[in-house]
């Protein structure tokens, strides 16, 4: 008997002691390198990242000397060891070319680590990224399910383009296989392709028919995945599911496939936390929300089942509030029954009440939004979300006050600023200056009347502090100002705040001093009002000691003291006595240390002396403001229930005719009075200057400023008007009188016309570039640049600009309506000043940004002398 015969082959058995043998030659030339394990306790053992860099350094050495074997037998764990090393941080690049040697094996093990490896290393910025494509294609042409899952995996993760294109036909061949694994792995990867390259999506529309009717989940829930991906990016894609996808409508279907999982009894397969395939559930509710938007038929279809869904969930574990939030959103987004949407915000409000601050928070934004389209809804659980305005979360914190404002109309108002104004004493001072001014905002939209409105501002000043902004001052002086019969009372309670100690409230010190310093004669010498308890013996010496206090504390800002020095010279003429300690004091300010204090204090002892027969005039109180009102930020006032006041609508310059009368009173409103009477230049598209109809009143120039000091910036503290028996001491050329070059002289004369900062807030700064060419003397070029230096896009840009009618304005077309971030916008305006006069300009800047439409407007008065001499 040969050896054959015993089942002896000598050529096979020769061939694998000889592949032994040379395995054990390789074990012995070579040790066995450290295995994974081991490098993980090394590593974490270290004591130092000087330590760990020593043992990954050794290891990355080592594992690049066994790369130069041609046939290492360890290269699957130095690929894994790489791996790991490449995860925390080290360069690993020099494993890519192993990383293929390991796909193009036979051996399972060794696939799965190559393509791990390639899905790391590899992306399509590498060369060796398109050496993959043909070890791909094999793979998905495979006969295990593992080795093609492995392939659809890589492909997904790491697909360019090209290699999306030239494997996309394998992949939509594989959404038709028999095998549920596959199938599952296929429309997963034709997912990451659509996504990449949108232009494939159409190769499968035919092949995601049949994944709908799936009776296994994880084919079905990446079946409606991907569905939902093609919705969301193709208009086209999303009509065709909606009425030509096979013989049925897909909202039909999803909605039975829905039903079944409510109604399905307990699967251990798919049960979570008692609920059938949440994830599932979930995936067809996003899907049925993008069906159903702007689409009746849909979302009528759809109704029933929501509401089943909302009503049928389990709401104690978490599981069953991901799905009601999804139905929440799925509500609010298509067009659903009244009833449901009540139903869906009755589900948030619930949600406020659950300890988990996570889904408190998530309510409270979706309540956010939500209130934009069903108000009275969210208005019932009012209670419940001021009561959030005390939670110890920052976050949930700031998403209650904001939620609070957006609930604020005329007949909660006394409510709710009641809350908001306990919530600003003890709010954190990052919430301070936007609490303040959304609080004055709105007071000033829905205010129920004048001494309401005033008591509430006065309390905004006390409880905010020195974060107030600097419109709730602004704000603040002018109802004052309007307010003619709250005069007495305001400056009485505004009097009795300034006694105490004011350091930290700066922008209550401006107010009062500026309240006092215009009605004093009130203070002291008025009638006594009825419902305020007025000073008892209060004397001229007090007021006079009380502002010497607030003027030589070092603890008091600048802009305080040109507040308090300006009330200061104007009690000199409301007082009976006591100038003489009035003139007294200003005259120490005429060699103080600070430029601004110092011009004040020198300008106004002149009043007392050489120009003592102008004093009463020129301080003499001043005339009710008339200027625009505060605009909302896109909360207050836009979700509220009230319709919008005439001062919100868009004013558009370039368009108003010539001489007319209803659309020159928007461009007024503009100027922020409705008598103003000067003329504004407008231009229209052929960049031919028009002129608006004047109105009848005959006002002095200086109320296109609303009296602001001609010297200071507009944070500056307002200055005494002109007087009209006295137009020649304010006349530019007399540059013999001190008083007025102090006034109007101010500024260095320099040899180039600098750049102006006109707007700087929200992200949005607004620079002014002035020119003026030597052969047209008359001419003003100023070329504005808009900026975006914050981190959101600004859309619907819009600058307008007014001067008075002494100039005429042209302004040309913008170079764009978007700033992105980092971006910027330029328009050119061309300003012809005849007359030598120093030009003054009003600005409107309108934009939508992250927190909705933004209306802001300001004033340059501070022009250099070169840009109008």
């Amino acid at each position: 008997m040969n050896a054959s015969e015993h089942g002896f082959n000598p050529a096979f058995n020769m061939a694998s002691i000889k592949q032994a043998i040379n395995e054990a030659v390789e074990r012995v030339r070579m040790p066995a390198p450290t295995r994974l394990r081991d490098l993980i306790r090394q590593i974490r053992a270290a004591r130092t990242a000087a330590e760990e860099r020593t043992v990954v350094n050794k290891e990355c050495a080592y594992i690049r000397s066994t790369f130069r074997e041609e046939d290492s037998v360890w290269r699957c764990r130095n690929i894994a060891k790489l791996l790991y090393i490449h995860m925390l941080g080290y360069p690993a690049h020099f494993g890519q070319l192993e990383c293929l040697k390991l796909i193009a094996s036979p051996r399972f093990t060794d696939k799965r680590i190559g393509y791990l490896g390639a899905m790391l290393l590899l992306d399509e910025r590498q060369d060796v990224h398109l050496l993959i494509t043909n070890c791909l294609k094999n793979d998905l042409n495979s006969s295990t399910q593992f080795v093609i899952g492995l392939a659809l995996c890589t492909l997904g993760a790491i697909a360019s383009p090209e290699m999306a294109r030239d494997l996309a036909a394998e992949v939509e061949r594989l959404m038709k296989s028999p095998n549920a694994y596959i199938r599952k792995k296929a429309a997963l990867c034709a997912f990451r392709i659509i996504r990449r390259v949108p232009e494939l999506m159409e190769m499968f529309l035919p092949a995601t028919r049949s994944l709908l009717t799936e009776k296994n989940h994880g084919v079905l829930i990446t079946g409606v995945t991907l569905i939902t991906e093609m919705c969301e990016n193709s208009i086209d894609t999303l009509n065709h599911f909606k009425k030509e996808c096979g013989h049925r409508e897909i909202v039909p279907n999803l909605v039975r496939i829905l039903k079944n999982l409510i109604l399905a009894g307990y699967s251990p397969e798919h049960d979570v936390s008692g609920v059938s395939d949440p994830f599932l559930q979930v995936k067809i509710l996003r899907l049925l929300r993008i069906l159903g938007r702007n689409d009746v038929d849909a979302s009528e279809a759809m109704n029933d089942i929501l509401a089943q869904v909302a009503t049928n969930t389990e709401t104690s574990k978490n599981v069953g509030n991901t799905i009601l939030y999804e139905t929440v959103l799925s509500i609010m987004d298509i067009k659903s029954e009244s009833g449901l949407r009540v139903l869906a915000v009755n589900i948030l409000g619930r949600f406020l009440l659950n300890n988990d601050k996570n889904i408190r928070y998530v309510a409270l934004n979706t309540l956010l939004k939500t209130v934009y389209v069903d108000t009275s809804a969210v208005q019932r659980h009012r209670s419940t979300i001021l009561e959030c305005l005390k939670d110890p979360d920052v976050s949930i914190r700031r998403r209650a006050m904001e939620l609070s404002f957006a609930l604020v109309n005329s007949n909660n108002i006394r409510t709710m600023m009641k809350e908001l104004l306990l919530f600003l004493e003890r709010a954190d001072p990052e919430f301070k200056a936007q609490c303040s001014s959304n609080i004055v905002m709105s007071a000033e939209r829905f205010a129920p009347n004048k001494r309401w409105h005033l008591e509430t501002l006065f309390k905004v000043l006390v409880a905010a502090g020195n974060y107030v902004r600097d419109d709730v001052v602004a704000c603040t002086i002018q109802l004052i100002s309007e307010a003619q019969a709250q005069q007495g009372y305001a400056v009485c309670a505004l009097w009795r705040a300034l006694e105490r100690d004011t350091a930290d409230k700066q922008p209550l010190a401006q107010v009062a001093t500026w309240c006092i310093g215009e009605y004093g004669d009130l203070l002291l010498y008025g009638p006594p009002s009825e419902d305020v308890e007025a000073p008892v013996n209060l004397t001229e010496d007090e007021v006079i000691d009380v502002y010497q206090r607030l003027l030589w504390s070092p603890q008091n800002t600048v802009v305080t003291k040109q507040y308090t020095l300006l009330s200061l010279t104007k009690l000199s003429t409301r007082f009976q006595q006591g100038n003489e300690k009035i003139r007294q004091i200003i005259d120490t300010f005429g060699s103080n240390l600070h430029i601004e204090l110092q011009q004040r204090g020198v300008e106004f002892s002149q009043l007392f002396r050489k120009y003592e027969h102008l004093r009463t005039a020129l301080l003499e109180r001043m005339p009710p403001m008339e200027t625009a009102k505060p605009q909302a930020n896109g909360i207050i006032g836009l979700v509220n229930g009230e319709s919008e006041i005439e001062e919100d609508k868009t004013m558009i310059l370039e368009q108003l005719p010539v001489a007319a009368p209803s659309d020159s009173s928007a461009l007024l409103d503009l100027l922020g009075s409705s008598d103003f009477d000067t003329e504004i230049p407008a231009v229209v598209d052929n960049n031919t200057p028009v002129t608006a109809a004047p109105v009848i009143n005959n006002n002095d120039l200086l109320d296109l400023l609303g009296g602001l000091d001609l010297s200071t910036p507009i944070s500056a503290p307002p200055s005494f008007p002109q007087v009209q028996s006295t137009p020649q001491i304010f006349s530019p050329t007399n540059t013999s009188n001190f008083l007025v070059d102090g006034l109007l002289n101010s500024s260095p004369v320099q040899n180039e016309i600098p750049s102006l900062v006109a707007f700087d807030k929200l992200g949005l700064k607004i620079v002014l570039k002035l020119e003026r060419p030597s052969e047209t003397p008359d001419l003003l070029v100023i070329n504005m640049l808009a900026q975006n230096v914050g981190s959101m896009e600004l859309t619907e840009f819009l600058f307008q600009a007014a001067v008075p009618k002494t100039f005429q304005l042209q302004m040309l077309s913008p170079s764009g309506t978007v700033i992105p971030p980092s971006g910027q916008v330029t328009q050119v305006m061309k300003v012809t000043n005849i007359n030598k006069a120093a030009l003054r300009m009003r600005l409107r800047i309108s934009y939508t940004g992250d927190s909705g439409p933004v209306l802001e407007q300001t004033e340059v008065n501070n022009f250099p002398p070169l840009a109008w001499q």
